[in-house]
């Protein structure tokens, strides 16, 4: 059997049902309903496939039709988010007391599971890279370089899972409760870095960098050098900073300024250019809401009292570093 990355999709659509079905049932959640409505939606999405165009016909028409009941689920999603549909419950944890017992008779053993998941990647990334038969039978011919990693990275989370319930003594559901626990935790701010990556390929579509090339060329004195890099840097990290990732903002601000100012106008290296723009575009992560894997579900996971508390310390930090990527940028690319 040919192992397809569809099935990964599908493990965590039944991860999120599962954690859907526990916050029904969770009597102790004040919005149960909404809560357990809008994991089992997400879980849903993640079930939908190619194996689903077949319900809406044949054809361009089938695909379109299905991106529709895909797109309204995710509207439906927001709006039970924006309404304050998911909230807290009961997750039947140890008590404080039991869990630094638990602590202290494990000591740095804890640390095993975790470690279980980069070390089961890289050993798993490693072996099918240098073994071409055991990739070709387990995935069929072709580069599967992007799935490879998502299946030795799987196979790792599989392997600290077990061993941490075996270490633990915990039951077998009661990961699925952290992880719900997690999800409730972190709430809406869980599905945003999905939804800011379709936001970039929408962006792209629609000729943004096209845009943003014509305002730069006719309101700005971009035959200046340093004037140019400085845009370049700087848009890169503004744009991150509105669609929360780097590398959606990325093929825009290139787009738009990099290549046809920096590289074909001014003649840099495109290779620097590339590399410190990207840097550039992760000093606006640290700085963004909109970065919520980075910055406010860190915050969430240790119930900082100030969601924006992450944001804050890094603040000075992103600045800095941009403006050393200014320089960087004006030094190291006309070499």
């Amino acid at each position: 059997m040919i192992f397809q990355q569809q099935y990964l999709y599908w493990l965590a659509g039944v991860v999120l049902l599962a954690v859907a079905v526990m916050s029904w049932r969770d009597r102790a959640n004040p919005r149960r309903v909404t809560t357990g409505l809008f994991w089992g939606l997400y879980g849903l999405i993640f079930l939908v496939g190619d194996w689903t165009y077949g319900l809406f016909g044949t054809g361009a028409e089938a695909k379109r039709q299905l991106n529709m009941v895909v797109g309204g689920l995710v509207v439906l999603m927001a709006l039970i988010a924006g309404f304050g549909g998911v909230r807290l419950g009961s997750y039947h944890q140890r008590s404080q007391q039991e869990r630094e017992a638990s602590a202290q008779r494990l000591g740095n053993r804890l640390f095993i599971p975790a470690l279980v998941i980069p070390v089961g990647t890289v050993i798993g990334v490693l072996l099918f890279s240098n073994i071409p038969a055991l990739q070709n039978a387990l995935f069929g011919s072709g580069n599967h370089s992007t799935l490879i990693t998502l299946f030795s990275m799987a196979v790792g989370c599989l392997l600290g899972l077990i061993i941490a319930v075996k270490m633990t003594h915990e039951k077998v559901l009661q990961p699925v409760q952290e992880a719900r626990r997690l999800l409730d935790s972190i709430g809406w701010a869980f599905i945003l870095p999905q939804i800011l990556a379709t936001l970039g390929l929408l962006f792209t579509t629609a000729g943004v960098g096209t845009a943003i090339s014509h305002l730069t060329q006719e309101y700005l004195v971009v035959d200046n050098r340093f004037v140019a890099v400085a845009v370049y840097a700087i848009g890169m990290a503004l744009l991150t900073m509105v669609m929360g990732n780097a590398f959606a903002a990325f093929p825009i601000v290139t787009a738009g300024i990099g290549i046809p100012i920096l590289v074909l106008q001014h003649g840099g290296d495109p290779a620097v250019m590339a590399a410190i723009g990207m840097f550039s575009g992760y000093c606006g992560t640290l700085m963004t809401p909109m970065a919520a894997n980075f910055n406010i579900v860190p915050a969430a996971l240790l119930e900082l009292p100030d969601k924006n508390a992450v944001i804050k310390a890094q603040v000075p930090t992103g600045l800095a570093l941009l403006l050393v990527n200014v320089f960087l940028l004006y030094f190291l690319m006309f070499l």
